[in-house]
């Protein structure tokens, strides 16, 4: 979102949050992936799946047959995770005939590889970082790249064949979801770039998740941590019909599989930029160091980029299974909470202060002077998009009640009993141990974010057919029958709490 300068009035400003609303995104959600094939489509795509799928799966499992033996060569008595380099008689006896194989498979399958740029040698670049990334045919980066070790999902090695095959790269493993291997894999990452030993290239997909390369999301700090240089290397599929995208909505792997077995062919470009070096600044800085790498990137392939995470990503999972919008506007709200470098511990100490004025409001609203006032900050740009995110109609007032409940949910994302409370009181305003549809909804958007969330059928469930009011009891019941509506929140703080622990320590 863009503000006007600070010389502006706030007049001014409004009117330019209200035609810039986080509502929607400004990048639209890089998790999904919608393809429409014409009907035409559906008829050539099927009609060539019938003959070339049987023939390019034989094909595969005919070349996995002197895959495995030399596979199975490189990696006899490797640990997983190898403390020393594989000695140089394995991967000059198992390497060349691997790239032959793989570059043989991508042929009969159907890829068509066009490769720009020059890849640079170990001394140059000990570590090659690759974008977007998109789906599991991303593989053919690393054949083109000459099979450099690769930083993968420990769970890929759980696959039949492909995790032997991943083991003859010298791979660094991670478990994403383990705030522990993570900070292991940047050492490690550290340990191989810097130990003067003739370790592999090591290969990284920076933004750890699958997106519709719509733009660059967050890339992790790991290739960046060591603060040597790096060689940017871009990939793209320019084909007509996408079937190869494979995010967290859309095909699923297999169907990605075989729609892309059932083209005549599939082009992708592998582009190796040239080596960026950090600067001192960068070296000391691995945020600094991504960011840059990034906007080359980005700027290279002509699309934005977002400070969309992987952390993000399993949000919005949480969230579809809550059937809410993908865009809950929780990312937001924290976010912007982060730029204004609000003291959580500090804020969870003030929640009954907050609320305090709340209730003392009687839902009446306020402007964004007295909002600043009351969270004792001056007005800047990220409290406009704060306040913008609750200025519901765009009127340039705020209901004070609804922040308060999106911060208990933040602060208590696991005492759904002090959450429901809390949100009782605040929309009692008459005391009378009621609260109306109107409301519950406010409630509910509030702490999802979502301004347009239609809660009449849900309070018709949790009040009865033909009552018009819910009591405090029968609201407390619904909530804590129904833990699910804390999950979502419960989920995000532990991501957000792996993804702070992750960066660089002090």
């Amino acid at each position: 979102m863009e503000a006007a300068s600070e010389a502006e009035p706030w007049e001014s400003r409004r009117i330019q949050l209200r035609s810039k609303s986080l509502y929607p995104p400004a990048v639209a959600n890089p998790f999904v992936h919608q393809v429409r094939i014409s009907a035409w489509g559906w008829v050539r795509t099927i009609l060539l799946g019938v003959v070339l799928v049987p023939v390019r799966v034989s094909c595969i499992a005919f070349l996995f047959i002197f895959i495995w033996p030399v596979a199975t060569l490189a990696t006899i008595g490797r640990p997983i995770q190898p403390a020393q380099p594989a000695s140089n008689w394995r991967r000059q006896l198992t390497q060349p005939a691997l790239k032959f194989l793989f570059r043989a498979m991508l042929f009969l399958v159907g890829f068509v590889v066009k490769v720009k740029g020059k890849k640079a040698t170990r001394d140059e670049a000990p570590i090659l970082v690759v974008a977007p990334h998109t789906t599991f045919f991303d593989v053919i980066a690393c054949v083109v790249a000459g099979l450099p070790s690769v930083v993968s999902a420990s769970g890929n090695m759980r696959i039949p064949g492909v995790g032997k095959v991943m083991l003859s790269t010298q791979p660094v493993l991670v478990t994403r979801d383990d705030p522990n291997s993570r900070r292991s894999t940047r050492k490690e990452i550290v340990r191989r770039v810097t130990s003067g030993k003739k370790w592999p290239q090591i290969l990284i997909f920076p933004e750890g998740v699958c997106t519709n390369r719509s733009c660059l999301v967050t890339f992790k700090l790991g290739a960046f941590s060591p603060g040597v240089p790096v060689q940017p290397v871009l990939l793209r599929y320019p084909n007509t019909l996408d079937t190869v995208t494979w995010t967290w909505q859309g095909f699923s792997a297999l169907q990605v599989f075989m729609l892309t077995l059932s083209q005549l062919f599939t082009r992708v470009t592998v582009e190796f930029m040239s080596v960026y070096t950090p600067n001192d600044d960068e070296k000391e800085d691995p945020i600094l160091f991504a960011n840059a790498v990034r906007i080359n990137m980005a700027n290279a392939l002509g699309v934005p980029v977002t400070d969309h995470t992987y952390e993000d990503c399993k949000l919005m999972i949480s969230a579809g299974h809550l059937q809410l919008p993908m865009e809950a506007g929780l990312v937001e709200f924290t976010k912007i909470s982060q730029k204004l470098k609000l003291d959580w511990d500090n804020i969870h100490q003030r929640l009954d202060e907050y609320a305090a004025i709340a209730v003392a409001s009687k839902g009446g609203k306020i402007g964004i002077e007295e909002f600043a006032s009351f969270l004792k900050l001056p007005v800047s740009k990220p409290l406009q998009q704060l306040f913008a995110l609750f200025d519901r109609n765009n009127d340039g007032s705020i209901d004070f009640r609804e922040y308060v409940i999106g911060l208990t949910v933040l602060c208590n994302p696991d005492n759904t009993k002090k959450i429901l409370k809390m949100s009782f009181k605040l929309f009692d305003l008459d005391k009378d141990g009621f609260i109306t549809e109107k409301e519950l909804t406010s409630i509910l958007r509030a702490a999802f974010g979502v301004p347009d969330l239609d809660a009449s059928k849900l309070f018709q469930e949790i009040a009865g057919e033909n009552s018009e009011y819910i009591s405090f009891k029968t609201f407390k019941k619904f909530g804590l029958k129904h833990p699910a509506y804390a999950k979502l929140f419960s989920s995000y703080l532990d991501l957000q709490a792996a993804h702070i622990f992750s960066l660089p320590q002090d």
